[in-house]
């Protein structure tokens, strides 16, 4: 009896080494890991200086910078030409913003755009709306599919209209 004991727990010792040597676990190691986030942050405003002038602020609840891009929720931004520019996110490409979700711009001139996608950039100060909107200038109304407005000449080309618009009586 003594041997077939000593036999059996040979035998289950070999096949718990056998299995504990031939398993690899997968867990990673942290000193693999690499971290690419330049910068995180919350409530926090940027300035846009150059030596002449200030070009705009932006403010943010939380945002991160990673491999150059910079992307902030709950954006709010403004600038000589735009009054409130308002998105749920926005993200910073060089000098192009790309706003998602609830992208609201209310200019100076008391125009007011509304969107769920939309690209400003800063070098032309053209605002593209690559989604339906819906525009508010004095009492028109304007629907569209996409709109494209150059903030420096106040000129709106859209697709796909459907507007409101009074005129003067002469």
């Amino acid at each position: 009896m003594g041997l077939k004991l000593e036999f059996l727990l040979v035998l289950v010792i070999a096949v718990t080494s056998m299995v504990t040597m031939t398993t690899k676990l997968t867990q990673q190691n942290r000193d693999n890991e690499v971290f690419t986030k330049e910068l995180e942050f919350t409530n926090t405003t940027f300035t846009e200086v150059t030596t002449q002038k200030r070009e705009g602020v932006a403010f943010g609840t939380h945002g991160t910078r990673e491999a150059g891009v910079l992307t902030i929720d709950n954006v709010r931004y403004h600038n000589e030409n735009i009054k409130l520019l308002l998105a749920d996110k926005g993200v910073y490409r060089g000098k192009q913003i790309f706003l998602d979700g609830n992208v609201t711009v209310h200019q100076k001139a008391g125009h007011d755009y509304h969107t769920e996608h939309a690209m400003y950039d800063q070098n032309v100060e053209i605002l593209y709306v690559t989604s339906p909107f819906v525009a508010y200038m004095n009492r028109n109304i304007i629907h569209g599919k996409t709109l494209q407005y150059d903030m420096r000449t106040k000129e709106a080309y859209a697709t796909a209209i459907d507007a409101t618009i009074y005129t003067t009586e002469k």
